[in-house]
């Protein structure tokens, strides 16, 4: 049976959570506070980790960080009454998977909860290493390279360029990233997944003369060797 984490302070919400889980076959554990909450992370095994952000003796941006250290593969779920582009992106920079702003509905929660697991069991029967035009992705040690060249991405970073290399040389919409790569709807207010792209873009095409990433105006982004 697939185990839950929850570390959430608001003991109404946690159980409401915690219930509901429990009522679609998920086992669940329930912390208090972010230090705790990290400590069963770590111990244990868990298919997915649910945090809120506002959290006791350790916030979950710094909670986040320090799972990732350790079990750097285990999907996490934000939640927060926090929905700005700034938030989102201090999230997925501290390696969450998704980001749920409250108030939210349990039926939401659990299609993501499944959608993250389903991505993870297909991620871990995907060849271990990515590679395409002199670009390198290992997905177990997630090391990055191009042209022999080690380059430093974040986590939410890694998992867009991981998506990108998993399907070159086609028009990736915006829409068609925030389901695959966010495991959410694409908001047309926020700009989160422009933000990634440049962001990608100054690390792995900057400095190489051959640009990888490119955009179609009106219709995404192509990841090709040539210009679009």
């Amino acid at each position: 049976m697939s185990r839950i984490l929850i570390i959430e302070d608001e003991e109404r919400v946690a159980n409401l959570i915690r219930q509901g889980l429990e009522e679609q076959g998920f086992v669940t554990t329930v912390a208090s506070d972010g230090l705790s909450g990290k400590e069963l992370a770590i111990a244990n095994h868990f298919d997915v980790i649910i945090t809120d952000i506002i959290l006791p003796k350790m916030n979950g941006i710094d909670l986040c960080r320090e799972i990732r250290l350790q079990k750097p593969n285990v999907p996490i779920i934000m939640l927060t009454a926090l929905g700005t582009t700034d938030d989102k992106v201090e999230g997925f920079d501290a390696g969450a998977d998704d980001y749920l702003v409250k108030p939210f509905d349990l039926r939401e929660l659990h299609v993501r909860i499944r959608a993250l697991m389903k991505r993870n069991q297909n991620n871990n029967h995907q060849s271990f290493v990515l590679k395409y035009a002199g670009l390198e992705m290992n997905l177990h040690t997630k090391i990055v390279k191009r042209d022999e060249v080690e380059i430093s991405l974040t986590p939410k970073e890694l998992k867009l360029l991981e998506y990108m290399m998993q399907n070159p040389e086609r028009v990736l919409s915006r829409t068609e990233i925030a389901e695959q790569v966010w495991d959410t709807t694409f908001d047309t207010g926020t700009n989160f997944i422009d933000v990634y792209i440049n962001y990608l873009r100054k690390k792995i095409d900057k400095d190489f003369e051959v640009k990888l990433i490119h955009t179609k105006p009106g219709l995404g982004f192509i990841f090709k060797t040539s210009a679009p």
